[in-house]
């Protein structure tokens, strides 16, 4: 790519010199008070995350304490929370950690041990906005290849970006002409494809879209119709939607690119079920839609992959699609392919999480489940709901 020659930031050395290291040596109480946990979700939970039955227990009574406690952490500490996570120790055993910019001597906050970060979530998220900016700004004239994605990292309270190799120019111009702290940001390798979108085929439950196939995600009514909340780039307003074979209704309202949302419509004879399919003739009920905490186990539907688990790793992740740019997305190690768009994600005690966008996928490769980390991106469900004007079916 050709590099904007005008007067580049001095910065931009002391940026290459940690990018360098980084490609070239190549983280509330509406919550069940109990998870309602199938054998199929447990014995999947234990295969993608490498769990026992005595460490799934104790995973699940840390998940209920972020749930409790994570809205109420941050309200207590203010400007001043960097926030929080779950977190597995070498012994299998699962905390909920949360950070503060303060003085993380203070003791416990709502029983909760804290530890001390440099930069607040405040400064995280406004860091992430202006990269969204600068992004959009330069891509106009010179697009960014290569910069697969940037994201805050909430355990190590900083901006990770991941460049391909051959890319690090690229990177490096992208914090460069930002204002943010070059401190704050990591750069990460990436030896596989772009992120795109997961389009084509069949997911959650199938879906016909104009002339491709995607994911319902989670059955929801707008304005009292009938309908699902899907992936935005399954298809814009107006585009037909089928079911079985038999076209139910179009897309009525869509976001994308910025966001990865979409609502559809079906017919006031069809039958709206809180529930998601785990493609072994059983169901997971929709029972709310609390937020899961970084490092969070959720699991996600779709069938290409079939049912697929892993571990909540980032939030207001923005990914760099060939077609544009989606930002506020959440990042999973929960494998997925080509067909999974729009597809559910939720976890074991049944909180609704979001809709599949994308990932980045081994070339040659259909799906990331052959991946040791897979980077698997979805748009949370709570930001689509508010935009798009949605009421989530529950089960």
């Amino acid at each position: 790519m050709s590099h904007p020659q005008a007067h580049r930031p001095a910065r931009r050395t002391a940026i290459a010199l940690s990018l360098a290291a980084a490609v070239f040596a190549i983280g509330s109480a509406s919550a069940a008070d109990r998870p309602v946990l199938s054998k199929t979700v447990a014995d999947a939970m234990k295969r993608d995350l490498g769990m026992n039955d005595q460490q799934l227990a104790r995973y699940f009574s840390a998940e209920r304490t972020a749930f409790v406690n994570e809205a109420r952490v941050a309200r207590q500490l203010g400007d001043r929370y960097a926030g929080s996570w779950l977190e597995r120790g070498a012994d299998g055993n699962f905390s909920y950690v949360a950070a503060t910019t303060g003085s993380a001597r203070a003791g416990n906050v709502a029983g909760v041990a804290l530890r001390q970060h440099r930069y607040s979530m405040r400064q995280l998220e406004n860091a992430v906005a202006d990269l969204d900016r600068v992004h959009a700004a330069v891509s106009r004239k010179a697009p960014l290849g290569g910069v697969h994605s940037w994201g805050i990292d909430v355990p190590t309270n900083s901006i990770v970006v991941t460049v391909a190799p051959g890319y690090a120019l690229n990177a490096v111009d992208l914090v460069a002409f930002s204002s943010i702290d070059a401190g704050m940001v990591r750069f990460e390798a990436s030896t596989l494809e772009a992120p795109s979108p997961f389009l084509s085929v069949i997911g959650g439950n199938a879906y016909t879209s104009g002339g491709g196939r995607c994911s319902i995600g989670f059955s929801a009514t707008r304005s009292g119709a009938k309908g699902f909340a899907t992936a935005g780039h399954c298809g814009g307003v107006g585009t037909s939607v089928g079911l079985s074979g038999t076209t139910v209704g179009s897309v009525r309202a869509a976001y994308y690119p910025g966001g990865d949302m979409a609502w559809a419509s079906v017919r006031s004879s069809d039958t709206l079920y809180g529930q998601v399919t785990k493609y072994n003739g059983t169901v997971q009920r929709v029972l709310g839609r609390t937020e899961a905490a970084v490092g969070a186990a959720i699991c996600r539907s779709g069938s290409t992959t079939g049912w697929r688990c892993g571990t909540v790793t980032r939030k207001n992740v923005s990914a760099n699609y060939g077609n544009g740019t989606v930002s506020g997305l959440t990042q999973s190690t929960a494998c997925a392919g080509q067909g999974d768009s729009g597809g559910s994600w939720i976890t074991g005690s049944g909180q609704a999480q979001g809709v599949t966008s994308g990932g980045s996928l081994p070339a040659g490769s259909n799906n990331n489940c052959g991946v040791a980390s897979p980077v698997t991106y979805f748009q949370p469900i709570n930001p689509l709901i508010s935009r798009l004007g949605l009421v989530l079916t529950l089960g």
